[in-house]
């Protein structure tokens, strides 16, 4: 599969997650119990069909979805891919993974019937290119899942955040203030569900495509 051409926010991207991948798991089972709990499920719960899941990294969410769905992913590390890949022989089922990059995802319009997205808008350098490009491959009707870190609504949280951010972006373009929900909006979007957790640092979003496309 080829991948478009990277500017220098996406190549910074993908080193970090190539350097990362091998620790990934490891570094994040601790946020995974207490910050994002039950998130996974939720994503799982709610999809359906023909599903897209954009930057899978590595699979995580896909011991969680339910048996008769087909599931295709799409990763830009290649070794986070190969991780994710190792974890699909595992499980069995229909789980088809490839390369490819969020803001330029490799399919036609109207291609599937759920698309998720989790805990990386946060570092896609142009969230709403993404975000357009999960309504552009959904089918009318089709379902919008994501999870994801956000600026809490606290501000001494958020004042945090914010400062966090000032090595995480330079690091490895990973931004804790950003929300994902204006942008499912501005994309045309219908809100279905959305809550906020953890003093309002964590959001879970399903939104629908409206039936006219």
């Amino acid at each position: 599969m080829t991948v478009p051409p990277r500017d220098g926010e996406t190549a910074k991207v993908l080193r970090a997650w190539n350097q990362q991948a091998a620790q990934y798991d490891r570094q994040l089972a601790f946020f995974e119990r207490h910050w994002f709990g039950g998130g996974r499920e939720w994503l799982g719960a709610r999809a359906q069909g023909r599903v897209l899941e954009v930057a899978v990294g590595t699979g995580l969410n896909l011991p969680h979805y339910p048996a008769g769905v087909a599931v295709t992913g799409v990763e830009l590390s290649p070794a986070m891919l190969a991780i994710a890949r190792e974890r699909a022989a595992g499980l069995g089922g229909a789980v088809h993974l490839l390369r490819g990059d969020a803001e330029a995802l490799p399919f036609a319009d109207d291609s599937f019937d759920t698309v998720v997205c989790a805990l990386s808008l946060c570092t896609i350098p142009r969230p709403g290119a993404a975000v357009g490009e999960m309504r552009r491959v959904l089918r009318p009707g089709g379902r919008l899942l994501l999870l994801d870190h956000i600026g809490s609504h606290w501000p001494p949280i958020r004042a945090a955040q914010w400062l966090v951010e000032r090595f995480t972006i330079r690091a490895a373009g990973e931004h804790f203030t950003r929300r994902q929900l204006p942008l499912v909006r501005a994309a045309g979007f219908e809100v279905v569900e959305a809550e906020r957790r953890k003093a309002g640092t964590v959001e879970r979003v399903h939104a629908r495509k409206p039936a006219a496309g």
